[in-house]
C-alpha cells in the first residue's frame, strides 16, 4: 500500500490528476441520461400506440395541458372542453412553473394548479397491468387516472393555510382494460421555491416498475447502511483514541451523509417513519449540505496538516455557521432559494482542497495521490446533484454511490494511518531501549555531565537577568502608560458619569437623547485613547508611526467643534468657532495638512481641556484658524483662547514640560483643579511628530492662547475630510 500511494514523480502525479479530471467530465458530458425516452407529449396528448409500455417503461416528458391558479377536478375539465373547448396552455414536464410565462408575466415558484395528460395505448397493453411511478412533487398533489382518484399526497389547497406539504414517493397501480388512459393532477406548493412537477413520472408495467422500485431502494439501502455504519465505527474508533480527531471527522461526515442518502432518492425516511415533518426533511437535509464543507476541511487538515490556512478555517466557519443559522431560522420557501449557493460554496470547499492535494501528491505525501482521486469523483457526483436539483442536469441523484467510494478510499487511507502509527510505536520502543543503554554508558561520565549542566545553568542564568532588565523597562513603561491614562481618562470618564446620573434623575429628560448619545461617543472615544495612550508611552524613543493623510484643516476644525460642543458648553462655557478670516481669503481652496487626524484631535482636545479647567463658569473657549506665509512656505495656524486665570508670562516655556503643573491662588481658592502634568507635554510631541509647533501666549489675567502651526502642502489628490 504505501509502495503504492508513492510511486511516480511529480509530472506523473499530475498527469494522472488531470487526466482523471477530464476523463470525469468527459464521461460525464457524453453519457446519456437512463431510459432516455422516444416518445414526447405535444398539446397534452401521449401517442404510444407504436411501442409496449408494459415492457419498455416510459417518462412521461413533453406538454402537459396547464391550469394555473385553478384546482379541477377530471369532471370539471370534460365540462369545461364540452364549453370552452380543448385547453390552450401546456406547459413542459418534467419541470417547475417558476419562470413559466402566462400573460406576459412570469410565475412564482408558489402557487396551484393543475394538469392533464391523455395517453393513447396500443392494443398489446390494453390488457396489462400498468403502474405509475411517481417521483417527489412539490409540494403537495391529488391524481386522478380516468376520473378514479388513486394517489393523494398532502393536501392541496388553494392557500397557505389550507395547503398541507409532504413529500413522499409512491407506486401507483392503474387497473387493465384501457386503450387511453386520461392523468389529471392537482399541485399545490406555498412552502419551496420550485412548484410543480420537476422529476418524471415514469409509466410501465406493474412488474416492471415494482422490480425497478425495489431494486433502487435496495441499492439505496445499501448505500445507507454503509455510510451508517462506517460512520458509527469511526465515531467509536474516535472515543477510544481521542487524540487523533481525524476519525472523528470523518465518521460525521459519513453518518451526516448516510442520514442524508435516507432523505433523497426514493425518500426511504418517509416509508420508515411516514409522519416525519416535511420541514424537518428539508431541514435536515440543507444542514447537512451546509454543514459538509466545514467537516471535509477539518478532516484534511487532520490529515494533511499544514495545508489549510488559518483564514481558510475561520472563513469556512463563519459561512457554514451563518448558512446553517439561515436554515434553521427561516422557512424553507427562503433557504431553498440558497440550494445554488451552498452548491456554489461546497464546490469552492472540494476545489481549495483539491489544490493543496495536487501539491501533496507532487510532494509525495502518503495518501494523498488516493484522496485526491477520490475527491475527484465526489467532486463530479456532488455537481451532478447540485445540477440535477436545479433541473440543469439529464442524470439522477449519483453522489450517494460518489460518497461512498470516498468513503471506502478514506477508510484504505486511514487504515494506513493506524497502521503506520502501530509501526511508529514500535520503532519508538526501540528507540527508548536504545536510549535506555546510552544512559547507562552516560552513567558512567556523570562529572562531564554535571559540567554540562552547569554552563547550561549559567547560560540559562544569564538569559533570565536579560528577561529581567527587559522586565524592568516594560515596567517603567507601564508606570507610564499608566500616568497617561490617569491624565487622559479621568475628565471624560467623570463627565459620563455626571451624564449618566443626569439621565438617571430625570434632570432635564428632554436632552436624555442628547447625553445617551455623547456618553456612546465618549466610550468609543475612550476605548480609542486607551489604545492610543500606548502608542504616546513610546513618543520619547521614537518607537511609533503615524498614519498620514492630507486633511482639509477647515473642515477638520469643523469637525472637531460640532463633536466638543456638547462638552465646553454643559462646563458652563461658551465655545466659539472662528473661521471668518480663512473663508474670506480663500474661500474655495482648501487648506491642506499633512496630518494623523485622530492623534492631533487627541492634542486639541486636550489644549480645550485645559481651557474648561483654568476657565470658569460663564467664560469663552474660542478656536480659530489662520493663514501665514513665511519664507514661501504656508502654515495653517491652529489656536485656542480661553478667558480663564491665565499663565504668568515668565512660565510660558516650562509648561510644556513633563509633570509641570499651574495653579494660581485665585483658582486654588475657588476650585481643586486636578491634573498630572503630562497634557501639554503629549501635546508637544504629537505636534512636533507633524513637523509643527505650540507655542502659549498670556499676560497672566485675562486667559491665554495656544498656537499650533502646521506646515500646508499643495495637492491635487482628493482631499480627506
Amino acid at each position: 500500500m504505501r509502495g503504492m500511494l508513492r510511486f511516480g514523480s511529480r509530472s506523473i502525479l499530475l498527469y494522472i490528476a488531470a487526466a482523471v479530471v477530464v476523463g470525469m467530465m468527459v464521461s460525464y458530458a457524453i453519457l446519456p441520461a437512463p431510459d432516455s425516452p422516444k416518445y414526447q407529449s405535444e398539446e397534452g396528448v401521449l401517442d404510444v400506440t407504436q411501442i409496449h409500455v408494459s415492457e419498455q417503461p416510459l417518462k412521461l416528458q413533453g406538454e402537459w395541458e396547464f391550469y394555473w391558479q385553478e384546482l379541477l377536478s377530471p369532471e370539471d375539465i370534460r365540462l369545461r372542453s364540452a364549453t370552452d373547448g380543448n385547453a390552450d396552455r401546456w406547459i413542459n414536464i418534467p419541470g417547475s412553473w417558476l419562470g413559466y410565462r402566462l400573460e406576459g408575466q412570469r410565475l412564482s415558484g408558489t402557487g396551484y394548479a393543475t394538469f392533464r395528460l391523455n395517453i393513447q395505448l396500443g392494443e398489446q397493453d390494453r390488457n396489462e397491468r400498468l403502474a405509475l411511478r411517481l417521483p417527489t412533487i412539490f409540494h403537495a398533489y391529488k391524481l386522478w387516472v380516468n376520473g378514479e382518484l388513486l394517489a393523494q399526497v398532502g393536501t392541496v389547497g388553494q392557500d397557505k393555510s389550507s395547503a398541507t406539504p409532504h413529500l413522499a414517493t409512491k407506486l401507483v397501480f392503474i387497473p387493465p382494460g384501457n386503450d387511453k388512459l386520461e392523468l389529471v393532477m392537482q399541485v399545490a406548493n406555498f412552502t419551496h421555491k420550485r412548484g410543480g412537477i420537476t422529476k418524471p413520472i415514469e409509466l410501465g408495467g406493474s412488474d416492471g416498475l415494482t422490480v425497478r422500485t425495489n431494486v433502487d431502494i435496495a441499492a439505496e439501502m445499501f448505500v445507507t447502511a454503509s455510510l451508517l455504519i462506517i460512520g458509527v465505527y469511526h465515531l467509536l474508533l474516535f472515543l477510544l483514541r481521542r487524540k487523533d480527531r481525524a476519525p472523528l471527522y470523518f465518521g460525521l461526515f459519513a453518518l451526516l451523509f448516510g442520514i442524508r442518502s435516507l432523505l433523497v432518492g426514493d425518500l426511504m425516511i418517509a416509508q420508515l417513519w411516514p409522519a416525519i415533518p416535511w420541514e424537518l426533511q428539508f431541514k435536515l437535509e440543507y444542514l447537512i449540505l451546509c454543514s459538509s464543507g466545514y467537516i471535509i476541511t477539518m478532516y484534511f487538515d487532520c490529515v494533511f496538516p499544514n495545508y489549510v490556512s488559518r483564514w481558510f478555517r475561520l472563513g469556512t466557519r463563519v459561512v457554514t455557521g451563518t448558512l446553517c443559522l439561515v436554515v434553521v431560522a427561516t422557512p424553507a420557501l427562503i433557504y431553498s432559494k440558497m440550494l445554488l449557493l451552498i452548491g456554489v460554496i461546497v464546490v469552492l470547499h472540494m476545489v481549495y482542497l483539491m489544490v493543496g492535494l495536487v501539491d501533496a501528491a507532487a510532494r509525495r505525501v502518503e495518501g494523498a495521490l488516493i484522496f485526491l482521486l477520490a475527491s475527484v469523483v465526489v467532486l463530479v457526483t456532488v455537481i451532478d446533484d447540485f445540477l440535477y436539483y436545479n433541473e440543469w442536469s439529464r442524470i439522477g441523484n449519483i453522489s450517494p454511490i460518489g460518497l461512498l467510494i470516498f468513503t471506502i478510499a478514506q477508510m484504505m487511507l486511514l487504515f494506513s494511518r493506524f497502521t503506520r502509527t502501530a509501526t511508529n510505536e514500535e520503532r519508538i520502543a526501540r528507540e527508548l531501549q536504545d536510549a535506555n543503554s546510552r544512559l547507562i554508558e552516560m552513567n558512567t561520565n556523570l562529572e562531564q555531565l554535571v559540567a554540562e549542566r552547569t554552563y547550561a545553568l549559567s547560560t540559562a542564568h544569564e538569559d533570565l537577568r536579560t528577561s529581567y532588565d527587559r522586565l524592568l523597562q516594560s515596567e517603567q513603561g507601564r508606570k507610564k502608560l499608566l500616568a497617561y491614562i490617569t491624565h487622559d481618562l479621568r475628565m471624560p470618564l467623570s463627565s459620563m458619569l455626571g451624564y449618566v446620573e443626569a439621565v438617571r434623575d430625570s434632570v432635564k429628560p428632554e436632552r436624555n437623547e442628547q447625553y445617551l448619545k455623547y456618553i456612546r461617543d465618549n466610550t468609543i472615544r475612550i476605548n480609542r485613547m486607551i489604545e492610543e495612550l500606548s502608542f504616546l508611552s513610546h513618543l520619547e524613543t521614537g518607537q511609533v508611526s503615524y498614519r498620514m493623510e492630507q486633511v482639509d484643516a477647515v473642515r477638520f476644525l469643523r469637525r472637531f467643534y460640532e463633536q466638543y460642543e456638547l462638552v465646553v458648553r454643559d462646563a458652563g462655557l461658551e465655545f466659539q468657532l472662528d473661521l471668518g478670516e480663512v473663508e474670506e481669503q480663500r474661500p474655495d481652496v482648501p487648506m491642506v495638512v499633512n496630518m494623523d487626524a485622530p492623534r492631533l484631535e487627541q492634542a486639541l482636545f486636550n489644549l480645550v481641556s485645559n481651557a474648561i479647567k483654568f476657565t470658569p463658569r460663564g467664560g469663552v473657549v474660542r478656536i480659530a484658524l489662520a493663514l501665514c506665509e513665511v519664507n514661501h512656505t504656508r502654515y495653517a495656524i491652529m489656536s485656542v483662547q480661553d478667558s480663564g486665570m491665565g499663565i504668568p508670562p515668565d512660565q510660558l516655556e516650562q509648561i510644556f514640560d513633563r509633570n509641570y503643573r499651574y495653579a494660581s491662588p485665585e483658582a486654588e481658592a475657588e476650585a481643586e483643579i486636578e491634573g498630572s502634568g503630562l497634557g501639554l507635554a503629549i501635546c508637544r510631541e504629537i505636534i512636533q511628530a507633524h513637523g509643527g509647533t505650540i507655542r502659549a501666549e498670556s499676560d497672566g489675567k485675562t486667559g491665554s492662547i495656544f498656537h499650533v502651526t502646521l506646515p500646508m502642502y499643495p495637492t491635487r489628490r482628493k482631499v480627506t475630510a
